[in-house]
């Protein structure tokens, strides 16, 4: 694992279960975790780009949001953010409907297909971490989900500050 600006492998500088070495082992497991998530999203009978997923992603967890608070949950700019809208509704998994009653704002939502495709990718996602997870000892794997509640426990209570 490589610091990000760094010349190499830095695991020699850091020991021991500080903050920073933790850091350093978690950023090697997402990035691995990465690769595992982008294949086993690529399996879906529907393949999408990682920015497509996102979307989907948004609009499940915000279903009805409008095009300037998807662009900005996503960080990108409004025209991007409008053709990537508009190939996802081409595709069948986005849908457009007018606010009730804001007459000039369009609402964006999943379509069924939408919600179909999701879900699949989310199951081949699971199984994949499940299959990388038959390896790891029960004690292990019981001590590894403890430690993500508690890590996202503390990101949870640090956005609340």
């Amino acid at each position: 694992m490589t610091r990000l600006g760094g010349s190499g492998d830095d695991r020699a500088s850091e020991s021991g279960d500080g903050p920073e070495a933790v850091a350093l082992e978690i950023a090697d497991a997402v990035e691995r975790l990465t690769t595992l998530w982008s294949i086993a999203s690529q399996q879906a009978e529907l393949r999408l780009s990682s920015h497509q997923l996102r979307a989907l992603r948004a609009l499940e967890v915000m279903p009805g949001t409008n095009l300037t608070v998807l662009a900005e949950r996503l960080d990108i700019g409004l025209p991007t953010a409008s053709r990537l809208c508009d190939r996802l509704e081409a595709a069948g998994l986005l849908e457009r409907s007018s606010h009730p009653q804001k007459r000039r704002e369009v609402r964006l939502g999943l379509s069924v297909q939408g919600r179909r495709v999701l879900g699949e990718v989310g199951q081949l996602r699971v199984r994949a971490i499940a299959a990388a997870l038959v390896a790891v000892e029960p004690g292990d794997r019981a001590a590894l989900s403890r430690g993500m509640k508690a890590f996202l426990a503390a990101q949870d209570a640090g956005d609340e500050a």
